[in-house]
């Protein structure tokens, strides 16, 4: 028997639980793939961005900064677009500060969206498993109640076999979703502290840009 009657084999014998659980696992995986292609997207677009716009920044370039930002669709560049616009009405750094905390806390649901579905659909797994192996021991004592006593024991043991296969195939979609629900949290945590760090750097280097520009006016008065 290779390995592909086998997987087969044991499908089919968990009984009707098995498509639900199937259904979920299908569902977690689709999940899976879009938020990794999606979250390896925002890393690479937010990298470009902040390598971009960073050295505009740095020269007090801001109008050219802002117009690459405006039509940047990453986290940082709306976060910029937002720091500058700000900057323009108070450059107070509270103020500008406040508005990139705003435009952080705006990127977040983007970053995270649908990634707790995982979890979710992990416990549906497991528990679509355990009900299907409660429902399956029940038809096997009804079964064995009115089987012949000398095949009781034979007919006990298959049944109850087949039954505990939907709780070992619900652990088996379980425990990859949970799996993946960690590694797709960390890194969307990963890309919003580089989003932090980034926002940082830029205020900073717009404080500066603001001081060094009020300084020279001074100087010239």
């Amino acid at each position: 028997m290779n390995f592909y009657t086998m997987i087969v084999s044991f499908f089919q014998e968990g009984g009707a639980f098995m498509y639900p659980i199937a259904i979920v696992l299908i569902i977690g995986l689709a999940i899976s793939v879009e938020r990794w292609v999606f979250l390896k997207h925002a890393l690479s677009a937010n990298k470009a961005a902040y390598k971009h716009l960073q050295p505009l920044v740095s020269q007090n370039q801001y109008d050219e900064a802002e117009k690459f930002a405006q039509e940047n669709q990453s986290a940082i560049g709306r976060l910029m677009s937002v720091a500058l616009d700000t900057m323009r009405a108070s450059p107070r750094r509270d103020d500008i500060q406040a508005a990139m905390q705003e435009g952080v806390m705006e990127s977040i649901p983007r970053l995270s969206k649908r990634t707790n579905y995982l979890s979710i659909l992990a416990n549906v797994s497991t528990l679509l498993g355990l009900l299907g192996t409660i429902i399956g021991l029940i038809a096997a004592f009804t079964a064995v109640a009115n089987a012949d006593p000398a095949d009781k024991a034979t007919l006990l043991s298959q049944s109850i076999s087949v039954a505990m296969n939907t709780t070992a195939f619900g652990l088996i979609s379980a425990i990859p979703l949970l799996l993946i629900h960690s590694l797709l949290q960390s890194k969307t945590l990963e890309i919003i502290e580089s989003v932090e760090m980034a926002g940082v750097k830029f205020l900073n280097s717009i404080v500066r840009g603001n001081r060094s520009v009020v300084a020279t006016r001074e100087t010239d008065d």
